[in-house]
Parts: structure tokens; C-alpha cells; sequence
């Protein structure tokens, strides 16, 4: 079977910036993601590493698999370049596209209201919502056809991975590549679990946690209870950086669980009801809008708690910070007078956003602590301080917006709130597949998780499967026959 080619325009090697070119044929191709770049990723020169610098008169579409930054934060670069055409994504990611795309014109371009209504008005015309599991026809002319389907990820809400079916009629040639844009962990809080394509020639897939196992969300959420327990015990705060999008609710939906739970408890060492659970991040609240708006796309399970009555993502002791003076006095008051709370707040990094303030307020006293849930990329604070955890060093100090941070807050990371699949996740995505794809792409991970993803493969595909990495130059830049490279 012939090949198509695939450019990757990020996230060959790291786990931001993700964008991915595939050309169905010369004069025809399609983008999935367009993202940001950040942590180590990221340049000095913000402009000159986002400025899109490839033809933009072959791209049909831009895929949406999700709206995090590192997926669509180029969207403002890539519409300044002149791109015109369909913006496709999921119901949901429609939904929230806009919100993203608003917050990351507030912080990285203007605060001009006039312009940024402009510009998401020019978003919201070339944005085309597609129901899951239906084939959407982006090409159809002298006998040439591209389609797109998208299916459930379950990595946040909206998120998808993509189905490319390319033909050529003259030819008889046809391809089958599934981009898997990130994929959610079985069992993840909220949304159901990706069901593996039935079948694709070539798969271009995430190896963020290659080399990785999570805990178990039993597990996880035994280890989420002793963090909290703690805090109650101490009467500290829990600062969770987290992304306002995905993370946020599905941590909320956890606490929800917990605390009920705890509460038909008896003997309980500690009053759980004095647990306050704060939102501090306007973004996050809006989202969390969103989610509750679009139930219909919840799992079964928490379908369930809805029809019993419960509220998970707006229960009595979750508050919720709107404006920039009420954020600061809610620091300034937990920091002075300590009581038991759980802060969740971005960026998810700890590179910037209101979590910042928090961390340079409490990270000094060791009644607080930090709680990472997810990947934290190189060269980034969030990285710095998990480094630490095992380390009782009186002298530790972190580095926050330029200014150097005594630490003496406890550090914790539960690796199984990760919105990534694991290892074994990823391996199960392709071998649960009626057959083996020809080609394998890894992606979206550094050289050492993709190695070890490769290297896990191999001991269970066949013979007849090359798997690539993207971070080999050799991978990214060759060009096969066929379908991809047919003239018109």
C-alpha cells in the first residue's frame, strides 16, 4: 500500500507544539493541531518560532483534536499567514475553542477588546463542528476524495482522535492514517475511555508516558485522600497547578467523590466539611460552565451520580475566584491565617498564571504543599519543584518569574491524574486493532519516551510494521510513493 507523507511542523521530539501535516496529494493537504510551544520547547523568540513558515494554498482543512494551548495556541499565527479554510473539530471542542482562543489572544497578543472580537468572530465563521463517528468529505473532485472522522479520545472534553481516508480512483490507491491527537487513560473521571480504530495503515500516535505505568485510579484516588487528610490534619493549602481545561474538572469530579464518601463515614479523623475546594482561575470556571452544559457527553458513570443528585462539578464546598482582587486577598488571607483548602489554579506548569502567586505566598511554609497531577515538562518550574520531592534539603529554592523561592512545602505527584494514556494504553490502542497498521509514527513525547514506546512495540508487532520516530530526522523528512506523491 502506498504511503502518504507526513510533515511535522512540532511536537517531533517534546510534548508541545503539536502540529501535523499530511499530504494526501500535492495539492491537498490537511493540518492537525496547530499548537503552542512551551517549557524547554519554546524559544526566546516567541514570533519567529510560531511564524507559520510552510505553504498554506495546499491546506483543505486544519484538524482540531482538542483545545489545549499545545493544539491550537498557533491558531492566531496560522490565521495571520491567510489561512481561509474549514477549522473542524468535535460539538464540544466548538464549544470551547472560542474561550481558549480569547484567553490566549488576552495573554500573548491584545488586550484590545475590538480586536479579539474580530478575530473570534473570523474563527467562529470557519469553524465546522462534526458529530463523532460520521465521515466528513473535505476533497471531492476528479475522482480524488479525503474524509475525516472523528472518535472519542478521552483526554478531555471535545478531544478526538482522527480518521484520514485518502483514494485515488485513477490509481486504485487508498490510505488509512489515524493521527490519535492525546489519548485519555481507561477509568478517567468523566469521560469514557477511546475505543481503538478497526483498522489504518499507518497510525501517528502520542508517546508522551512511553516508559511509564500509572497507578490505578483506586489507587490514585486512595492517594488524593491521604494528600487531603493531610491538609486537613495540618490545616494547610493544597496548591494544584492545573489546566483550566480537563484537568480542573475531572479533579473536581474526584473531590466531589471523596468528600461524599468520606462524609457517610464514621470515625472519621478529620471534618471533611471544612475542606474548602477553590477554583481560582476564571478560564477554569467557564469551562467548567461548559462541561456541565454538555453532560450528554459524560460517561455512564457520572451520568449516574447526575440522576442521584449529586452535583460533581458544582458541590457545596467548591468557591470559585473571579477577578484579580478577590484572587489576591484569597492568597493573601490563606497565607497569613492557614486553614485546610485545596487550590486549583493555572497554568498546569506552574509557568506562569495565578498559581504563581500562590506558590511564591505559601511554598515557604511547610504546613502547604504542592500537588502535581500531570506531565510536567523540562525547563519548567513545575519540573523544578517535582524534582524535589524526595529531597529534605533546607536550602531549596525554585526559581518563579525570575524570582528565587525558598521551598519548604511538601511536594507530591500522583502520575495517575495524568489526562494521558499510559504505556500500556498506548500499546493496547494499536494492538487491539483488527491488524496491525504497516507504519507506526510516534510523536508528541521526548527522544527517551519514545524510544521506550518503540521498543515495546517491537516485542509484539510483526515483522512487517516499521515503527518510526518523529524525532529522527530521516522519519520526518522522507517522501514515499504513491498516493502522497501523485501531481495533479
Amino acid at each position: 500500500m502506498a504511503e502518504p507523507r507526513i510533515r511535522h511542523h512540532g511536537a517531533a521530539d517534546g510534548v508541545t507544539g503539536s502540529c501535523h501535516r499530511y499530504e494526501a496529494f500535492d495539492d491537498a493537504h490537511l493540518l492537525i493541531d496547530c499548537g503552542l510551544f512551551q517549557g524547554e520547547s519554546a524559544s526566546e523568540d516567541v514570533l519567529s518560532q510560531h511564524r507559520i513558515d510552510f505553504d498554506l494554498s495546499t491546506v483543505r482543512a486544519l484538524v482540531v483534536t482538542h483545545v489545549h494551548i499545545d493544539h491550537v495556541g498557533r491558531l492566531p499565527y496560522l490565521l495571520a499567514a491567510g489561512f481561509r479554510g474549514p477549522i473542524l473539530c468535535s460539538v464540544p471542542s466548538a464549544r470551547l475553542l472560542p474561550l481558549v482562543i480569547e484567553d490566549a489572544l488576552k495573554v500573548g497578543f491584545t488586550r484590545d477588546r475590538r480586536l479579539i472580537e474580530r478575530f473570534l468572530e473570523t474563527v467562529s465563521g470557519q469553524l465546522v463542528p462534526l458529530d463523532y463517528q460520521r465521515w466528513h468529505t473535505v476533497l471531492d473532485e476528479a475522482g480524488r476524495t479525503v474524509r475525516v472522522r472523528l472518535q472519542r479520545a478521552g483526554h478531555i472534553l471535545g478531544s478526538a482522535y482522527v480518521e484520514v481516508d485518502a483514494s485515488d480512483r485513477e490509481s486504485g490507491h487508498r490510505d488509512r492514517t489515524v493521527f490519535s491527537g492525546d489519548l485519555g487513560a481507561p477509568y478517567a473521571p468523566l469521560l469514557p475511555a477511546p475505543r481503538p480504530p478497526s483498522r489504518a495503515d499507518t497510525v501517528v500516535i502520542e508517546s508522551t508516558y512511553g516508559g511509564r505505568i500509572h497507578d490505578d485510579r483506586r489507587r490514585r484516588r486512595q492517594r488524593l485522600k491521604a494528600v487531603l487528610e493531610r491538609s486537613l490534619q495540618a490545616g494547610g493549602t493544597v496548591m494544584i497547578p492545573a489546566f483550566s481545561i480537563g484537568r480542573t474538572q475531572e479533579l473536581l469530579y474526584e473531590l466531589e467523590g471523596i468528600i461524599h464518601a468520606a462524609g457517610r463515614g464514621a470515625g472519621s479523623p478529620v471534618d471533611w466539611q471544612k475542606l474548602r475546594i477553590i477554583v481560582d482561575s476564571p478560564l477554569a470556571a467557564r469551562f467548567t460552565e461548559v462541561y456541565r452544559d454538555l453532560k450528554p457527553y459524560w460517561d455512564a458513570e457520572a451520568s449516574r451520580r447526575v440522576r442521584a443528585g449529586r452535583h460533581p462539578l458544582d458541590f457545596d464546598t467548591l468557591h470559585t475566584v473571579d477577578d484579580h482582587d478577590a484572587h489576591e486577598r484569597t492568597v493573601s488571607y490563606l497565607a497569613t491565617h492557614p486553614q485546610p483548602a485545596v487550590v486549583l489554579a493555572a497554568s498546569g506548569m506552574a509557568a506562569g498564571g495565578r498559581i504563581v502567586n500562590y506558590l511564591r505566598a505559601m511554598l515557604g511554609d511547610a504546613r502547604h504543599s504542592v500537588l502535581f497531577v500531570g506531565y510536567q515538562a523540562p525547563g519548567t518550574p513545575g519540573r523544578a519543584l517535582q524534582a524535589m520531592a524526595d529531597s529534605d534539603a533546607p536550602d531549596r529554592v525554585v526559581t518563579l518569574e525570575g524570582d528565587a523561592v525558598t521551598v519548604r512545602a511538601g511536594i507530591t505527584t500522583i502520575g495517575g491524574y495524568s489526562a494521558h494514556a499510559d504505556e500500556n494504553d498506548l500499546v493496547n490502542f494499536i494492538r487491539r486493532m483488527r491488524r496491525w497498521p504497516a507504519r507506526i509514527r510516534l510523536v508528541h513525547g521526548d527522544r527517551r519516551a519514545q524510544q521506550a514506546l518503540r521498543d515495546r512495540l517491537k516485542q509484539q508487532a510483526p515483522a512487517a510494521t516499521r515503527i518510526e520516530l518523529a524525532a529522527d530526522q530521516s522519519a520526518v523528512t522522507e517522501r514515499a510513493a504513491g498516493i502522497g506523491s501523485k501531481r495533479r
